[in-house]
């Protein structure tokens, strides 16, 4: 689906640029890792006038070619959300070109306007919504993009870190909720018009919404199922529990997936099924089941 522009594809190291169809390019930042997979997915929309989709890390010959591909016709630059592989790069890019940097907003990001569910951003070609999807983030927006052209059925979602491109997304509490994040996967499914496809902040395009959308709930509530089934009457923490709950997992992910297993315990625990016996706040608390008798 996607052809190559610029960039060397046998070094994931640099910025890939590739054309997605009209009016809508990807640029790959050259942070790979173990999190980020290939590396952020930044995105330019537009013909005219652009608008900027997470232009990613803290990387300066990242911004510059965000810069030299928008060639002046950058007109807003949009954030889903504020962690440090997608934000950084958006203040960078909004002081060099002086437009104005929109999200929804958060300590660690404060916006020259704030986003909020159902606002609009429009340029010539695309009208661009932003969706509160809070999950993965509080602050977690994103965007849907309708082409202008007449009968275009074509709706392009920007998700960020909400829906990924070949994995699975990790919720990390406090900030992270996995209860808001499985309700924002339902509410993408649930939309009056249909997304057509998704474009991730990290992997590739996605264009079978509906089926990866779907997956991503059953995948969730398959790994609620594991963790309940872990808990027993011995409290343990959620990285004690990884070992149970995620088999063959690559030791580099042991963290990550602490993280995730601790957003289900918290979500089990609201549900009355879980009891943590210390505070919920602490990634290190230890939980345990709840009887059939409620003790």
């Amino acid at each position: 689906m996607t052809a190559t522009l610029a960039g060397a594809v046998d070094d994931p190291r640099k910025a890939v640029v590739f054309a997605l169809g009209p009016g809508l390019v990807r640029v790959r930042a050259p942070n790979p890792s173990v999190m980020t997979a290939t590396g952020t997915n930044s995105y330019l929309v537009g013909t005219s006038d652009l608008v900027a989709i997470d232009p990613g890390p803290d990387d300066p010959s990242h911004v510059e070619q965000l810069l030299a591909l928008a060639a002046g016709r950058l007109r807003y630059v949009l954030v889903t959300h504020s962690h440090r592989d997608h934000a950084p790069g958006a203040r960078m890019l909004a002081d060099a070109t002086g437009v104005p940097l929109l999200g929804f907003g958060s300590a660690a990001l404060v916006p020259d306007g704030a986003l909020h569910d159902g606002d609009v951003v429009a340029i010539p070609g695309f009208r661009i919504e932003a969706v509160h999807t809070p999950g993965h983030a509080s602050d977690h927006l994103c965007f849907l993009a309708d082409r202008e052209e007449a009968n275009s059925a074509e709706r392009i979602c920007f998700t960020g870190d909400h829906v990924m491109g070949g994995s699975t997304v990790v919720i990390m509490p406090p900030d992270g909720s996995m209860a808001a994040y499985l309700e924002s996967l339902e509410r993408l499914r649930e939309l009056e018009r249909p997304i057509t496809t998704i474009a991730p902040g990290h992997g590739e395009a996605i264009t079978d919404p509906e089926r990866v959308l779907r997956r991503y709930l059953e995948h969730r509530r398959e790994r609620e199922r594991l963790v309940l089934e872990a808990l027993t009457d011995e409290s343990r923490s959620p990285l004690e529990l990884v070992p149970e709950v995620y088999r063959a997992l690559d030791p580099r992910l042991a963290v990550a997936a602490a993280g995730s297993l601790w957003a289900h315990l918290r979500k089990l625990g609201d549900d009355g099924l879980a009891w943590c016996c210390d505070d919920v706040d602490d990634r290190e608390g230890r939980w345990r089941r709840v009887s059939a008798t409620g003790d």
